[in-house]
């Protein structure tokens, strides 16, 4: 089956200046789905970007399906990076008859992307989109670690059956949805105000990796282990301050700068493992002069930024390229092994699998800071080694 059938082309006259492209500027590097569905053959494209035309479940945003658009007007001005890009513009997914066909849409044509060595980079739409973007990965066969940035975990009562969801609740369709092939759950900048304890508890006895706005004030290359250990992520522009993104009905005054945003994106692209990535929510009814629309366009600029930037560098082989350390804990139970990248100096903890467990490894490499090192030399055992060991049991 063609994708074409789940595609509007797009009136490029829509968002093309009045004195066209300059032969510098994405616009002119990219191709576009027109009047022929672009053909995709293996090895020809990198990236992919979509619209996501629907927000019937956006709660409390309606109007963010017209994002996609306002976006592109502002993304293809831009001027291209020291590389050459391989981007294709697929046009929009339109709302399907009930909001089920719609994920049905992102769902298989995220799904065929991915077979193709294609990230999809989704412009939605509401955040209830991610429960479709998960949905890919069902027949892929291979476990998924989602990185979720979000002012709040989305966990809301949920008392609704079938595939809809709300962008206020999808989360629970994911935790809920069979077969589970979630590995783990992680949030970036959520702000404890909007999130009761019985969430943290939830989060906590799943053994997820939950992270404060506040934990990253002062230095938010803190997140890039985080977002480096993800295979699909969903960033929601109300996670921004709405001083720096105000398109959102949702917006607080709290919340990432618009450069943090842009360096999390990087850090995602740059991600060797990450295969998919949405921005939701992006809502141009509240936007003050294009000014979310711009930063939404620069954050997937660094995005492909750090795309052609990936050091392909996720361990081990060739194991000259690393370097081991071991650090032994202070109560006599063992040593802990930590590998580090020669090529960019990141670092990841070996993991143990139980006995039984994995047949065919005998280590999960997890993503770390080189202050777990320092922990572990210390003598502590670090606290994400033993939740990417409960996780494993």
């Amino acid at each position: 089956m063609s994708l074409s059938v789940f595609f509007s082309p797009l009136n490029i006259n829509k968002f093309t200046p009045d004195a066209g492209f300059y032969n510098s500027y994405l616009g002119m590097k990219t191709v576009f789905y027109r009047e022929e569905f672009p053909e995709l053959p293996e090895d020809t494209y990198d990236i992919a970007i979509m619209g996501v035309m629907d927000d019937r479940a956006a709660a409390g945003n309606e109007g963010c399906a017209l994002g996609p658009d306002y976006f592109r007007e502002q993304f293809y001005r831009l001027n291209e990076g020291p590389y050459t890009t391989r981007i294709v513009d697929l046009g929009n997914i339109r709302a399907g008859a009930t909001i089920a066909d719609t994920y049905v849409a992102v769902k298989t044509v995220v799904a065929e992307l991915v077979k193709l060595n294609i990230v999809p980079v989704i412009i939605g739409g509401g955040q209830d989109i991610t429960y479709a973007q998960y949905l890919a990965y069902e027949n892929l066969e291979q476990k998924v670690d989602l990185v979720v940035v979000d002012d709040r975990f989305d966990l809301d009562d949920d008392d609704q059956e079938g595939l809809a969801a709300r962008s206020d609740t999808y989360l629970n369709k994911i935790l809920l949805h069979q077969p589970n092939y979630l590995f783990n759950f992680s949030n970036i900048g959520y702000q404890t105000y909007y999130v009761n304890q019985e969430s943290l508890q939830v989060m906590s006895k799943l053994y997820f990796d939950v992270h404060r706005l506040g934990e990253f004030s002062q230095d938010i290359s803190s997140t890039e282990p985080v977002i480096r250990n993800a295979s699909m992520i969903s960033f929601d522009i109300g996670a921004i301050r709405s001083s720096d993104a105000c398109a959102n009905a949702n917006a607080g005054p709290n919340g990432f700068y618009g450069e943090q945003a842009c360096r999390i994106a990087r850090y995602a692209g740059m991600s060797d493992k990450l295969t998919s990535i949405g921005f939701y929510e992006f809502n141009p009814a509240y936007d003050q002069n294009g000014q979310t629309a711009m930063l939404l366009a620069q954050m997937i600029w660094y995005f492909v930024d750090g795309f052609y930037n990936r050091k392909k560098d996720f361990p081990l082989v060739p194991k000259s390229h690393y370097l081991i350390y071991r650090a032994s804990l202070s109560d006599g139970t063992g040593e802990l092994l930590f590998v580090k990248s020669k090529k960019s100096d990141r670092w990841w903890m070996q993991v143990p699998y139980p006995a039984g467990i994995s047949e065919n490894e005998r280590y999960h490499l997890v993503p770390c800071r080189y202050e777990d090192y320092t922990t572990a030399v210390n003598g502590e055992m670090p606290d994400l080694w033993w939740r990417t060991y409960q996780k494993l049991l």
